[in-house]
């Protein structure tokens, strides 16, 4: 068994000064430009985890051969760093994240790397470059943080990998949707399927973001702004967006999310929302939600707001669902923003206790500095 971790620093002899910082942190965008530093981590089977270092945020040198680039043995996650009021930085629900990898580890044929040089590894990282952190006073301002892995082995057998990199980037980033807090259109894809039953559907892998990419083309070409798949076997249950988990607000206040069934990524966020909805008075309930139960319950009214929800865009109300051959409308279009009052209350519930704005009753918050 490896020993943990550590993580000394190899500072870069070339940062970005601060005013070029300061001129990135007032506008970031998102998943644009990244810190000064990264992680990096190496496993091999005979040694186990090691050379554990931050070092200067660059390129990384790749053999041709390395068996990530042809047969796509990678994982990854995605979590943010808040500056609280003050001054202090924190993470939400590291653990989770952490346990998560694991198992998307475990799928793709990947060492799993313990929760707690995860956990260190993220420490290490925003130690080193806390002053990329984005003042939570500044609206919803972030540092954004990508942990993944991928087989660097050098070989074209096909076989799971002898040699694995660990890498940690981090970018500052503001709202997910640059148009900011607003219905998006929602293009419900015929064609494709996100993940079928004994897939990849469960982990938080690149090839699971790819197989999306054609449908969410089709999106644009149809004026929407994301898409959501159906089930891989029936086409009639809905799963999730190519990103997001989905949430039905029923006109008796009940919440609706789709059950996990093993096709289904099972969101930080989404977890998150189930208790916070039920503390908001909600009843909330997992199943399974046909496209024919959303379509008719929008239309009679019983399905009054639909929300989607992820690390990187929080809440998003949608606006609009369109299909080949229809679309029709959600939710009360005479209010202003277009946002729904349940979704706007769970979202700025989540929001208040990752930015320290009201208290952590569940002990979701971990502090990085």
């Amino acid at each position: 068994m490896s020993a943990a971790l550590s993580f000394p620093v190899e500072q870069r002899s070339d940062p970005r000064s601060d005013a070029e910082r300061e001129t990135i942190l007032a506008n970031p965008g998102f998943g644009k430009t990244f810190t000064d530093h990264m992680v990096l981590a190496t496993w091999s089977s005979d040694e186990g985890w090691h050379d554990g270092k931050i070092t200067a945020y660059g390129p990384l040198s790749l053999d041709p051969s390395a068996a990530v680039l042809h047969y796509a043995q990678e994982i990854f996650e995605g979590m943010k760093a808040y500056r609280h009021a003050d001054g202090s930085i924190w993470t939400f629900r590291p653990e989770a994240n952490a346990a998560r990898f694991q198992r998307s580890a475990r799928r793709l044929a990947l060492p799993a790397l313990p929760e707690d040089d995860f956990l260190a590894s993220l420490k290490a990282l925003v130690a080193v470059d806390q002053a990329w952190v984005p003042s939570g006073e500044a609206g919803e301002m972030s540092l954004y943080l990508r942990p993944f892995m991928f087989a660097s082995e050098a070989f074209l057998g096909v076989r799971p990998a002898a040699r694995v990199t660990y890498c940690v980037i981090a970018s500052p980033a503001g709202p997910y949707f640059s148009s900011g807090l607003k219905p998006v259109s929602i293009w419900l894809s015929s064609d494709y399927v996100r993940a079928a039953p004994g897939g990849t559907g469960a982990a938080k892998c690149g090839g699971n973001y790819a197989a999306s990419l054609a449908a969410q083309v089709e999106a644009g070409e149809n004026g929407c702004e994301q898409v959501a798949f159906l089930d891989g076997l029936e086409h009639r249950w809905v799963e999730e967006l190519g990103g997001m988990n989905l949430f039905f607000v029923y006109s008796d206040g009940r919440l609706v999310t789709p059950e996990l069934t093993g096709t289904i990524l099972e969101g930080v966020t989404r977890g998150s929302i189930l208790e916070l909805a039920k503390e908001l008075g909600h009843t909330v309930e997992e199943r399974r939600i046909s496209i024919d139960e959303w379509r008719d319950g929008v239309a009679s009214g019983e399905i009054s707001e639909v929300f989607a929800c992820g690390t990187a865009a929080v809440v998003t109300p949608l606006g609009r669902l369109a299909w080949d051959g229809g679309e029709m409308l959600i939710g009360d279009h005479s209010v202003d923003d277009g946002v729904g009052a349940t979704t706007a209350a769970i979202r700025q519930r989540l929001l208040d206790i990752q930015y320290g704005r009201t208290e952590d009753t569940h002990g979701w918050l971990t502090r990085l500095v």
